[in-house]
């Protein structure tokens, strides 16, 4: 079981490295000049040169990739262009913001995805059609749209909930509950966002697995012998649909993490998502590329752990993985 969790290891550092370097391929080639952007128009040509040789844009692009590997190897993230703060500082504060939500979305998503779909499993063809034309419609829609949706109804209409920020302007005068409940509220919209998108994709996952378990003649035989269709679920139905929900589980940390900045963007929440759009913006190469770095760490590890627990729920993977089956 050890070796193939290494070479899963093994594999997420090389994906970390591919996304690395063509984050930073691709950051050189796009248009703007982030010295132009820092000088501002009435810079002249010999301050632009200055502060591209201070700052090393101006070698050969491996270069300069060797160079930006060879510092974050050893802990230097580099600075801001823009702000002039160190990366791994202005990138550490907003990674917790960013697990908060991504975190309680993941949550909320599972808990109640799983639940939507396990009544599709074993409900009728009206309330089964009702809920797959509901989960599909919310699974297809834009983070962006369905957040600006979201503010229009609950901010600008009921007037009811912020739209922007993690906290508001008198929050450092708050305490106990009055503070939490500040939070609480604005985090509901952002958080209502990722949630509802998730929902509608693993609802329509739980059905198809529960389904399919539904069908097998082992359910069929606990069902003779007289359990009540509760005790089949729990005991049967839930335990083996339960690993290829893990799967998905793995497979959806993308999608949650790439969602996770557009929604930040939206709503300005203080994540690691919202610096990287505006660091992308402003042509701040090191940001983009430490903010690069920790959102494909977070998502491998994420799958990374998913495989774990899905060779935990399932001996049949472990066997699998071991060479056992024959």
């Amino acid at each position: 079981m050890v070796l193939p969790l290494v070479r899963r290891a093994l594999a997420g550092a090389a994906v970390v490295t591919g996304v690395v370097a063509l984050t930073f391929l691709l950051l050189r080639l796009a248009p703007g000049d982030p010295v132009e952007r820092l000088l501002g128009p009435a810079a002249t040509t010999e301050q632009v040169a200055l502060q591209r040789h201070a700052l090393g844009l101006d070698r050969p692009l491996p270069a300069q990739f060797v160079a930006w590997l060879g510092r974050f190897a050893r802990g230097d993230w580099g600075r801001s262009i823009v702000t002039g703060r160190a990366v791994r500082g202005l990138l550490g504060d907003a990674v917790p913001a960013t697990l908060e939500l991504a975190g309680l979305s993941l949550v909320l998503t599972y808990v109640l995805g799983s639940a939507v779909g396990a009544v599709q499993a074993s409900a009728g063809p009206r309330l089964d059609t009702a809920l797959s034309v509901t989960t599909v419609t919310l699974f297809a829609l834009p983070g962006y749209w369905l957040g600006l949706a979201l503010i229009i109804v609950f901010t600008y209409w009921g007037r009811a909930l912020p739209a922007f920020g993690a906290a508001g302007l008198d929050a450092d005068a708050l305490a106990g509950w009055s503070r939490v409940a500040d939070r609480l509220r604005h985090l509901a919209l952002p958080l209502a966002t990722l949630t509802l998108i998730g929902i509608g994709g693993t609802a329509r996952f739980v059905r198809g697995a529960m389904r399919d378990v539904l069908s097998q003649p082992f359910v069929r035989v606990a069902r003779a012998k007289g359990l009540s269709p509760f005790q089949v679920t729990r005991r049967h139905v839930a335990r083996n649909a339960l690993s290829p929900v893990l799967t998905l589980l793995g497979l959806s940390l993308p999608a949650l993490f790439s969602g996770t900045v557009f929604v930040e963007a939206v709503f300005a929440w203080p994540g690691v998502g919202r610096r990287l759009v505006e660091a992308v913006q402003a042509r701040d190469y090191p940001v983009v590329m430490g903010a690069t770095v920790v959102s494909a760490v977070l998502v491998v590890v994420g799958n990374f752990l998913a495989d774990v627990a899905t060779a935990w729920i399932d001996p049949r993977v472990r066997q699998a993985s071991t060479g056992d089956v024959r």
